[in-house]
């Protein structure tokens, strides 16, 4: 893998069924979203609805698993849900699913179909390697309030993903920060699914490959590597 990644122990230690899939890929396209991506997002949303069967996002046992861990680092899943169940939420909504870019639509529309939080962070933005760890509290993570561009530090103990620049994403994956986002620039990326006991890991690995099909569509050419589950 050419971006590193590490899980703490002390992350393991808090949620020993934590799995997750990592996807490099380089030479991608970007731009607006497309039909293409508006209709798979579309699609997405159907398959969460026949997932849930009349349930709520927060009723799947996956999504009951994400709450239990965000409340054991001292987060309130009700009101910071993990990245999953809060586009679950807007699939199922009058607004429907947003439509950001091509790479994020492609990546928005596996983690609402299979009910998993995937990110996806700019390859090019990171500095040093990504370490999923637990906040002391100093860390800087740079975002946008107003407009402007601000600093906040996460909880003593929070989960965060960090590189060797501060925070970039907060919760574990409720919250990413702009540094590495994936824009209409972007050509490199890391995409990252994430599971927890119950989902087998069988899932992510399919929803894994999915992604790298949807990646390979969109994106002809690209460089694509499915890493095995960790």
């Amino acid at each position: 893998m050419t971006l590193t990644l590490t899980v703490s122990d002390e992350v393991r230690a808090l949620a020993p069924g934590f799995t997750h899939v990592a996807i490099e890929a380089y030479g991608l396209v970007n731009g607006p979203s497309t039909e293409g991506t508006s209709v798979l997002l579309d699609d997405a949303a159907r398959r969460l609805a026949v997932r849930l069967d009349g349930r709520a996002p927060h009723e799947d046992p996956h999504m009951a698993a994400w709450r239990e861990v965000y409340t054991s680092f001292g987060s309130k899943p009700s009101r910071t849900r993990n990245s999953a169940e809060a586009l679950a939420r807007r699939a199922l909504s009058d607004a429907g699913l947003p439509r950001i870019n091509v790479l994020v639509d492609v990546y928005n529309a596996i983690s609402v179909a299979h009910l998993i939080p995937v990110g996806g962070e700019d390859v090019d933005q990171v500095r040093g390697g990504m370490r999923l760890v637990r906040a002391t509290g100093e860390e800087d993570f740079v975002t946008v309030a107003g407009g402007e561009e601000s600093v906040e530090h996460p909880d003593a103990g929070e989960v965060v993903w960090r590189d060797e620049a501060g925070v970039t994403c907060r919760r574990w994956n409720w919250r990413q920060g702009p540094r590495t986002r994936l824009t209409e620039e972007s050509t490199s990326a890391i995409f990252l699914l994430e599971g927890l006991a119950p989902m087998p890991v069988a899932d992510i690995e399919r929803a894994g490959a999915e992604l790298a099909e949807l990646l390979e569509k969109f994106s002809p050419g690209a460089r694509i590597t499915v890493h095995a589950p960790v």
